[in-house]
C-alpha cells in the first residue's frame, strides 16, 4: 500500500520536515514540485498538516529527494508516512472531527502541560465527573449519545498508562477546585480521585491558588503537546490546543508554540508547589463532606 491515512500527528511531523528541509535548500515550492516531478499544489499541501488527504510514502521520498535531505532525515519522514496511524478514535462518532486531531496528537506525544480554569482536565476525569461536565454541555443530545462521549473520554485515559506513558502536568486554577459539578458526592470522589493521580510518577498536579492574583494565562483553557527528539529533529513535535465551543484552534507556528510554553512555565511558577496543591485539593475535598 503506498498510501495512509497518516494521523494529524504523523501529518505535522512531515509537512514541518519538508518546511525545513525546503527552506534549508533555499527552494520555493515551485522549484520542489520540478525536481520531485509533482504538482506545487502537491508540494503545498503536504506541507499543510491540517489537510485529510492521504499521504504517498513515494510522495514524501520525492520531495526529500528534491530537497537534498539526508539518508537518515528521509527514512525518518518516510517511516511516519508509511504508518497505518488510524487509531481507536478515528471515524469514533463519539470523538467529534475537531477534537481528532487532540487524541491523535496524544497519542504521539511525549509530554501535555495543561491549564485549565474551569473543569478538570478530560484525562483526569471521573465517569460521572465527565458525565455531568457532558450533560451540561450537550442539552440536546441523546442520553445515548452522551453516554459514548464519557465513554470515549475515559478511553482516552488509558494513554496514562501505556509504556512509556504520556507525562501529565496540569495547573488548575483554584475556581476549578471550588466548581461543584454534579452535587457534592460527585464533587468529592472527583477531587479524591485527582489526588490519586496526583501520585502517579508521571503525572504533576499543581494549583493556582486565588492569592495568586492575575497570573499569564489571563484566560482561556490551553494544552501544549509535544515530543521532543534530539537526535532525530524531525521527529520531534510541538502544538497548541485552544478548546473553543463545538471547535478546537490548532497552532503549530514555532512562535505561537513557544509563547505557550513559556506561559505555561510562568504559570507553573506562580502556583503552589506540589506538596502544597495536595493540601489544597484535600481541603477542598474536605468542606465537601462538612
Amino acid at each position: 500500500m503506498t498510501a495512509t491515512q497518516t494521523g494529524p500527528a504523523g501529518r505535522m511531523q512531515i509537512a514541518r520536515g519538508l518546511v525545513a528541509l525546503r527552506e534549508r535548500s533555499g527552494l520555493t515550492q515551485t522549484q520542489v514540485a520540478e525536481r520531485a516531478g509533482v504538482s506545487t499544489t502537491t508540494v503545498s499541501r503536504y506541507e499543510a498538516w491540517q489537510d485529510r488527504a492521504r499521504i504517498r510514502w513515494a510522495t514524501v521520498k520525492a520531495l526529500t529527494d528534491a530537497c537534498g535531505a539526508s539518508r537518515q532525515e528521509q527514512e525518518a519522514l518516510v517511516a511516519i508516512a508509511k504508518s497505518q496511524a488510524d487509531g481507536w478514535w478515528i471515524g469514533n462518532s463519539a470523538v467529534p472531527d475537531w477534537m481528532d486531531p487532540l487524541v491523535s496528537f496524544e497519542n504521539a506525544a511525549a509530554y501535555e502541560h495543561v491549564f485549565a480554569n474551569t473543569v478538570i482536565p478530560g484525562l483526569l476525569q471521573t465517569e460521572e465527573y465527565a458525565l455531568a461536565i457532558h450533560q451540561a454541555r450537550e442539552v440536546r443530545s441523546a442520553n445515548a449519545e452522551i453516554e459514548r462521549m464519557v465513554e470515549a473520554r475515559i478511553k482516552r485515559q488509558e494513554i496514562l498508562r501505556r509504556d512509556p506513558a504520556l507525562h501529565l502536568w496540569v495547573v488548575l486554577d483554584e475556581a476549578v477546585l471550588r466548581r461543584t459539578v454534579g452535587d457534592n458526592g460527585v464533587m468529592a470522589r472527583q477531587l479524591t480521585h485527582l489526588r490519586e493521580a496526583a501520585g502517579r510518577p508521571n503525572v504533576d498536579v499543581q494549583v493556582l491558588p486565588f492569592t495568586a492574583g492575575a497570573h499569564a494565562a489571563g484566560a482561556g483553557h490551553f494544552v501544549v503537546l509535544g515530543r521532543d527528539d534530539e537526535r532525530e529533529p524531525l521527529n520531534s513535535m510541538a502544538v497548541v490546543y485552544i478548546e473553543m465551543r463545538r471547535r478546537g484552534l490548532y497552532l503549530d507556528d514555532p512562535e505561537d508554540v513557544g509563547a505557550y510554553k513559556l506561559t505555561f512555565d510562568y504559570l507553573r511558577s506562580q502556583a503552589a508547589d506540589a506538596t502544597a496543591s495536595l493540601r489544597l485539593i484535600t481541603e477542598a475535598r474536605q468542606e465537601l463532606s462538612s
